[in-house]
């Protein structure tokens, strides 16, 4: 490995273009035999390809544009706005800085200019990205126009004023969901004439939110309908498979889609990165420990900082972020304090002010390089990066290929180097590039029939308007039907000739959380001073704010003193540790249904015969009872200082599974074909394997390696038989355990190979450790997981078809 390592680093010497150079930069100094470098690929420049503007587009408009240095449009967005010029519902899905945004505003502008009482609405994932759109149309300056944001930042005096005057409304899911449908009445004039509805970056809609704006969106179609409108939707998506069908099945109605990008691209390096092993360090019992894709990406924006590169660095977390900007600005300080000074970290739960201030430093350069989370992923107009940064794996390509995109916004060279994580998903994608490289992009997954999200989205279309049968087909048909049938006998519905009505004299809007946190948020809380810091999902609270944890914010240290669930408070002190926190959680899971089964026997002992027990794959509903017990502190260079247990409520959670059972024989048999197993290693080599296949599920269901959990036990009550689950993470599941389902084999395959390839002797974080683990990762037998894959691998024919049913209407990709 040593001496490919070498080999590719020496051919990747004196690279081409701006991104190599700031390549040779960053690795300038370390041995070609020690290089981090494990893959450096060039992507080349695309030129665009110019169109005229369309004859139905304002002259107002066009001269604005053109002033604003847009001569023409290019030929995409030109497509996209004739599209929904003429009331076909549109999906643009072009890469990073490819001009989306100008092909709603075209269609979205010229007819607010020329019907003065017509109204618009867009929808963004982030008030980030809402703002920024919302700048752009008023640096435009068109008269009559009015647009204005209507979000939770919107101080109460103004939101007034812009229900009665604003025709362009910018907002998000949550305020449509809690601040606009429960008093629909009030905003009649504006549904009235509600011509277009813009929804931005959707392929950020997926999972149990995406369920819930899927429905939402329904909801919204309804009022507009009460009130004579009929909009026309166009959305904007990063490259994603088959944009048209989930922009369908996000909005309910038939799109068409826009992919050929005809806008311009400077060319890119491409780096995979994989951190150097720690010699002087271990970890948990004595794994070898990389240096944190944090720390490393910490150093390297130093380095492009000092070399007067614009840089922003993708972390997984909030914390990450932060510790990853406080780590740059220390490498920087013992060089030069003026650049340590133009260091940042962004991310979401700071105060409205704080991300006002930093949006507004990055948009004017006087920040030089950012740390943050998926905050800034979505088309936040950041022109002139020379270099991006990925700590650790999105959890999806199109949100990794969205964030390479920001590099190189204004068609200049740049840099992106993809920093792996110390797990398998991203040791595995290091080592195979073709799998980030060279693999589609996946489809979004959504479940807009789950009823732990259909029931509480028809009560709020309950409570806004009476249901009747009519609208049962739009909100899912038979499965609506099931939901309305047990709110009316849980008495939250009451059935009338003329419909379903709500039978509270509270609308329900407020406790139905769409983004699936459960409930109200943990407020963080400086106990000295009572100063609010930020807050925390309550689902995550345990996990985050527990007794003990440290919380970061801007930059500063905090160490929870007290977490009260009962009062959503988490009460904490300032503090400088040299250690960070990482929750503990034990898992137990009961199968409640299985919805579907597949059985592989493993030897036929004659034709027509039932073939010996071998392997069962199957997907149902269980519940997960989860709890954290404890909490490892580690220091900054990944080496575990102590564990400290915790006595915390147990959350329980009703959701979706796979899992694969194997029978004893073929765990113990030295046969060709078994796994060959003393009965002692079995729960050491599912344990491992459990915790492979969890990391690599995100290779093949649009999922976060943090939305999903597993179980193994060496023979579950239910199914009587040694047994690997990975559930989801969402109240009755987000639609990645299915997609686990359909993928079985290429899923199982790719986590035996990313064990395998591992050079660990005995197993450590890059193969089959977790971050998570509640048993502290023991037992844990790689060779064993290696040997149990082989064996169910060996039983399941590699052609095994994807169920001919879709299950919960989830298509595979």
């Amino acid at each position: 490995m040593v001496g490919a390592r070498a080999e590719r680093a020496e051919r990747a010497e004196r690279r081409p273009g701006r991104g190599g150079g700031l390549l040779d930069r960053v690795v300038a100094g370390i041995p070609l035999e020690s290089s981090p470098l494990t893959h450096v690929a060039e992507l080349p420049e695309r030129v665009a390809a110019h169109t005229d503007w369309p004859a139905w587009a304002a002259p107002p408009l066009i001269e604005k544009l053109t002033d604003s240095g847009v001569p023409r449009p290019w030929a995409h967005q030109a497509a996209a706005a004739e599209l929904a010029w003429s009331g076909g519902h549109v999906v643009i899905a072009t890469g990073t800085a490819s001009g989306k945004s100008l092909a709603y505003q075209l269609p979205v502008l010229s007819r607010l200019l020329a019907d003065p009482k017509a109204t618009a609405l867009y929808l963004s994932p982030t008030k980030a990205l809402g703002a920024d759109q919302l700048r752009a149309v008023k640096e435009l300056d068109l008269p009559g126009v009015r647009p204005a944001a209507f979000d939770g930042d919107t101080p109460l005096v103004e939101r007034d004023w812009v229900r009665a005057h604003a025709r362009w409304i910018f907002t998000n899911p949550d305020m449509i969901h809690r601040g606009i449908l429960p008093g629909h009445q009030r905003w009649g004039a504006f549904f009235r004439r509600l011509s277009y509805v813009v929804i931005d970056e959707c392929h950020s809609y997926r999972g149990l939110f995406g369920s819930h704006v899927a429905l939402l969106l329904r909801r919204l179609r309804r009022i507009a309908a009460r009130y004579g409108a009929n909009p026309t939707f166009v959305l904007a998506s990063a490259t994603v498979a088959d944009p048209a069908a989930s922009a369908t099945r996000l909005t309910g109605l038939p799109c068409t889609g826009v992919t050929e990008d005809a806008s311009p691209a400077g060319p890119r390096t491409i780096a995979l990165w994989e951190p150097p092993l720690l010699d002087a360090l271990a970890g948990e019992n004595g794994a070898p420990v990389r240096r944190s894709a944090g720390a490393e990406a910490a150093r390297i924006m130093a380095d492009l900082v000092l070399a007067g590169a614009r840089t922003l660095a993708f972390v997984r977390s909030r914390r990450g972020a932060e510790l990853t900007a406080m780590a740059a600005r220390r490498h920087l300080a013992d060089v030069d304090l003026d650049s340590a000074a133009r260091v940042a970290a962004y991310r979401g739960g700071y105060l409205p002010e704080e991300r006002r201030a930093l949006e507004t430093a990055l948009s004017t350069g006087d920040l030089l390089a950012v740390a943050t989370t998926n905050a800034l992923e979505l088309g936040v107009d950041i022109a002139g990066l020379d270099a991006v940064l990925i700590a650790g794996y999105p959890g999806t390509l199109a949100s990794f290929w969205q964030q390479a995109g920001r590099a190189g916004r204004d068609g200049q060279g740049a840099l992106v180097v993809f920093v792996a994580n110390d797990d398998p998903l991203d040791t595995y994608l290091v080592h195979h590039p073709e799998a980030m490289l060279s693999r589609p992009v996946e489809a979004t997954v959504l479940d807009p029939a789950n009823p732990y999200v259909l029931a509480p989205q028809l009560a709020c279309a309950a409570a806004e308007q009476p249901l009747t049968e009519d609208c049962l087909p739009a909100f899912g048909g038979e499965a609506a039907r099931q939901v309305i049938d047990q709110l009316v006998a849980e008495g939250h519905l009451r059935r009338r000739p003329a419909g379903w009505y709500w039978s509270d004299v509270r609308p329900p809007h407020s406790g139905v959380d769409i983004r699936g946190s459960g409930g109200d948020k943990i407020s963080v809380v400086e106990a000295d001073s009572g100063r609010l810091l930020g807050t925390v999902d309550p689902d995550s609270a345990c996990a985050v704010v527990h007794p003990g944890a440290l919380y970061l914010h801007q930059g500063q240290s905090y160490v929870v003193d007290e977490l009260d669930l009962d009062n959503h408070l988490a009460l904490v002190h300032a503090e400088t540790p040299d250690w960070s926190t990482m929750a503990s959680t034990t898992v137990e899971i009961s199968v409640l249904s299985t919805l579907a089964e597949r059985r592989f026997p493993a030897v036929a002992s004659s034709p027509g015969a039932a073939g010996a027990a071998g392997v069962t794959v199957c997907l149902g509903e269980v519940e997960v009872t989860a709890q954290v017990v404890g909490y490892l502190r580690r220091r900054p260079s990944g080496e575990v200082i102590d564990r400290v247990p915790l006595d915390l409520p147990a959350q329980s959670l009703p959701t979706r599974a796979v899992w694969y059972t194997i029978s004893a024989e073929l765990l113990r048999s030295s046969a060709p074909g078994g796994a060959g197993l003393d009965p002692a290693r079995i729960p050491g080599a599912l344990h491992a394997a459990e915790h492979a296949a969890i990391g690599l599920l995100p290779l093949f269901a649009t999922c976060d390696r943090w939305d999903i959990g597993g179980v193994s036990t060496a023979q579950h009550a239910d199914t009587g038989e040694a047994t690997v689950f990975v559930h989801d993470g969402h109240p009755g599941g987000a639609g990645f355990a299915d997609r686990g389902y359909a993928a079985v084999v290429p899923w199982l395959a790719a986590t035996r190979e990313a064990i395998a390839a591992c050079e660990c002797p005995a197993g450590c974080p890059s193969c089959v450790q977790s971050p998570k683990c509640g048993n502290g990762n023991e037992p844990l037998d790689k060779a064993g997981a290696v040997a149990v894959l082989d064996a169910v691998l060996g039983v399941l024919p590699h052609d095994v078809p994807a169920p001919a049913t879709p299950i919960s209407g989830i298509v595979p990709s």
